[in-house]
């Protein structure tokens, strides 16, 4: 099996083998090349000391010295690269307690966490495959290396990934391997919220973020995600719906476009989306369920999710907005639809947020009952059309786009303080109604009515 190394991966290894050591590139890089996909990253194992990785190069970084690792900066670019190693006791389900040095590739590999990711390869040696990487690979199997519970006993979070990496490559998790993370599972809350995070995001962001059902069926979720349990126990008995509301949130997540997981909350936006549901849910004396301020709801208990996982303000910001209006259009009529009424939810959303809920509003129709699709797509489409057209005119939607400042307004008279913003305020209303209103003679001309 031939793989392509980077030049600078290959000279690492070069120069390692040449001051007397072995070097192979290994783990995810190896599994990705083999697959087609461009890895994120390269590492390399070595039976090279830390310090004397450190000796052969010219730039290092100690990244984790204790337990091997070095960073070495070629080009401008990030090579991690660390000893073969025997992990010590995991006492608190996620960390080794000590580390020990090995002069054997064997023994790194059989501490990895799955046997796709177990595998090294040498651009001479070829590939070194001691777990059968290469099988479950070709049959898309998620393994454990060795004893399942104990890779999962060893590090709680490894669970998660395999579900993680189950969604990014659309494989399925092997029997016992999956067998071993539903009696394991509740040793996630060892795991800190930050790490939980992380891989949250990229299986909700993967190529099939439904993979998420099988964290639900293995019990990871109602450990790191117990509300998404919730809502698939929430029926929703009404002609707009044919799922329940956990099903219907992934099924909404399923039809978000994959976007970059550091760069677009949306997929998380979109699976949170009606997670307020459960808590404002009344059935009638027909039986039909309503949801009456789900929205609002929802907005609070995603914010109250978000930072509990400990996510950026930014993304927090950002899904909340999205949950708080993805239903802003749903008693609107086509009359309704004017430039006006947009701007006016326009500037309430945001013009790069209103772009994301335009998005989401799709998906979610998708994800509902046919009932009254193709009416709900008309008025999408118009929607659609209407903000287009006002982002292409440049028609003014925030306080930015006024012609006027609040030194313009406190020098036509506006006492400082708050009369200043309430006097920006009424002006962006003024415009958000009639957008050739904006200039600085009708402006001021409307604060001295």
């Amino acid at each position: 099996m031939n793989i392509q190394i980077p030049g600078d991966v290959n000279l690492i290894i070069k120069t390692l083998e040449g001051a007397g050591y072995e070097a192979y590139a290994v783990g995810g890089c190896v599994r990705d090349s083999i697959l087609g996909r461009i890895p994120g990253d390269w590492d390399i194992t070595t039976s090279a000391l830390p310090e004397q990785v450190k000796e052969l190069f010219k730039v290092t970084i100690d990244t984790g010295i204790a337990h091997g690792t070095v960073t070495v900066v070629l080009n401008h670019e990030n090579y991690e690269v660390t000893t073969y190693r025997i992990d010590g006791e995991y006492l608190d389900g996620r960390h080794p307690e000590n580390v020990e040095f090995t002069a054997s590739l064997y023994e790194d590999l059989r501490r990895r966490d799955f046997t796709i990711n177990a595998m090294a390869y040498h651009p001479e040696k070829g590939l070194i495959d001691e777990f059968d990487g290469i099988k479950d690979l070709e049959d898309h199997v998620i393994r454990a290396v060795g004893e399942p519970s104990e890779r999962f006993e060893e590090d709680a979070l490894r669970m998660l990934r395999a579900v993680r990496f189950a969604a990014q490559l659309d494989f399925d998790i092997e029997e016992k391997t999956a067998e071993a993370i539903k009696e394991k599972a509740g040793n996630l809350k060892k795991v800190s919220a930050e790490r939980i995070a992380k891989e949250l995001t990229l299986l909700i962001c993967a190529k099939c973020p439904g993979r998420i059902r099988e964290a639900v069926n293995l019990g990871i979720t109602a450990v790191v995600l117990p509300e998404l349990d919730l809502c698939l126990a929430t029926p929703q008995n009404n002609p707009h719906h044919a799922y329940n509301v956990g099903e219907h949130c992934i099924k909404v997540m399923e039809a978000v476009p994959q976007g970059d997981p550091h760069k677009d909350p949306l997929r998380i936006a979109s699976l949170l989306h009606d997670f307020g549901k459960p808590l404002v849910k009344t059935t009638d004396e027909n039986g039909k369920d309503h949801f009456k301020g789900h929205a609002d709801a929802g907005e609070e208990l995603a914010k109250k999710i978000l930072r509990r996982l400990k996510f950026d303000n930014k993304t927090i910001a950002t899904v909340a907005k999205l949950v708080k209006y993805h239903d802003v259009f749903m008693d609107a009529t086509l009359l309704d639809l004017t430039p006006c009424y947009l701007r006016h939810v326009i500037n309430k959303v945001g013009k790069e947020e209103m772009k994301s809920l335009l998005v989401l509003i799709n998906a979610d129709i998708m994800g509902q009952s046919d009932f009254f699709r193709k009416e709900k797509l008309v008025r999408l489409e118009k929607i659609k059309s209407l903000y287009e057209d006002i982002m292409e005119k440049g028609e003014p939607v925030e306080l930015k786009d006024l012609v006027v400042t609040g030194k313009d307004v406190m020098e036509a008279g506006v006492a400082p303080g708050k009369d200043v913003g309430e006097a920006l305020n009424r002006l962006l209303n003024a415009v958000l109604d009639d957008p050739s209103v904006n200039t600085k003679e009708k402006l001021l001309g409307i604060l001295r009515k």
